[in-house]
């Protein structure tokens, strides 16, 4: 019994790890108990239950991270991470407690009928907070755009005619407003403070992109992947971050499904009816690459920015560029003339597009160049 391969489930929060364990076998998972949320209360938990070599630990991600996953795996202990909107439910089941989640986790990770995801390496983690945070610090930008439009809206405060929106001319115009009554005073001031604070803190950020972009760790595969149309230095960053290596999806159509850009299907007999994008998988790259995807609907052309972002790349890459501009702009035009929307057009370029990516990124190495 000693050599029993024994299944970990844990429950995972801030302060507590429920824990549940099954051995090999159809045995019924038996609850554990609650330990401390601390390496030292796990080091001594995964001591108690066996040799590392027999044990086989999950749980499912979420807010506290990776570092349980890292230190179970310092000790030589297999860990996986769950997709949490992965895991089977049983209909009408209205009971929700750590115990109870970690003797299902338990259950069904024995059973093989858990998803596992894929857990960057530290490097990759902060590069992908960088990214995201860089994110966030945009969406709070865009609600107080929005909180400082509304104002001078309710005020009937208009730009003067031919200045549009957030161009530097308008921002030379908020500069002049003034207003009698002391509360709007306050009221513009403090939101006009907090938009110029955030468009500073952007600033930052995208410095250190930036400096990551040409010196960190990933900084080849970032340029490599500004060759294509439509991927400049903050998308092509953010899918770096986000995806890690590439060398984990062994065909394009791999690639294309972890980001939900396959279709949908419903098929049975002899039927078969595909349906809209799956959507599943890492929302961030679906959305950059349909950002990206508009970009297709110009002439293709190698001039500007993008000719000196090519500049320097193996001609292997640059050509896998100016074939994903001539195909992804003729089919397009051509959904379009077959009566399809735009947006869904755009969606099936995006797809495309997704491929193009993982062919340039076959050509570039894993291992940052010396």
């Amino acid at each position: 019994m000693k050599d029993t391969i024994k299944y970990v489930g844990l429950d995972v929060s801030k302060e507590k790890i429920a824990v549940a364990i099954a051995e090999e076998g159809r045995e019924e998972p038996r609850y554990w108990g609650l330990i401390p949320h601390t390496p030292e209360a796990v080091k001594k938990l995964m001591k108690k239950l066996g040799s590392s070599e027999n044990l086989r630990v999950c749980y499912e991600a979420g807010p506290t991270g990776y570092a349980l996953y890292r230190l179970l795996l310092s000790l030589g202990i297999q860990c996986e991470v769950i997709a949490p909107s992965l895991i089977p439910q049983r209909p009408g089941e209205r009971i929700k407690t750590d115990r109870r989640d970690s003797i299902r986790l338990t259950h069904l990770y024995r059973a093989g009928e858990l998803t596992a995801i894929y857990v960057p390496n530290s490097e990759d983690e902060a590069l992908r907070d960088l990214i995201r945070c860089r994110e966030d610090a945009k969406e709070d930008e865009l609600r107080a755009k929005h909180r400082l439009s509304k104002f001078l809206l309710r005020y009937n405060i208009d730009a003067p005619k031919g200045v549009n929106k957030w161009t530097k001319k308008y921002y030379n115009w908020l500069d002049t407003l003034k207003f009698d009554n002391s509360h709007l005073r306050v009221v513009f001031q403090e939101y006009y403070h907090q938009l110029k604070e955030l468009g500073q803190r952007i600033l930052r950020l995208e410095e250190e992109i930036n400096l990551q972009a040409t010196e960190g760790i990933h900084a080849h595969k970032i340029q490599a992947l500004q060759s294509l149309r439509g991927v400049a230095l903050i998308t092509a960053s953010s899918i770096v971050a986000e995806i890690g290596s590439f060398k984990r999806f062994s065909t394009p159509r791999q690639f294309m499904a972890y980001v939900g850009l396959i279709p949908s299907e419903y098929s049975s007999g002899e039927s078969r009816r595909q349906g809209k994008i799956t959507k599943t998988g890492n929302r961030h790259v679906r959305r950059l690459l349909v950002e990206s995807a508009w970009s297709y609907r110009y002439q293709p052309a190698v001039k500007g920015n993008l000719q000196k972002r090519q500049s320097g790349q193996p001609p292997a890459i640059q050509a896998i560029s100016w074939k994903a501009q001539n195909r992804l702009h003729k089919k397009y035009y051509r959904l379009l003339s077959k009566g399809k929307e735009s947006g869904k057009a755009i969606t099936a370029v995006a797809r495309e597009l997704a491929g193009f990516i993982w062919a340039v990124m076959q050509e570039v190495d894993d291992v940052p160049h010396a």
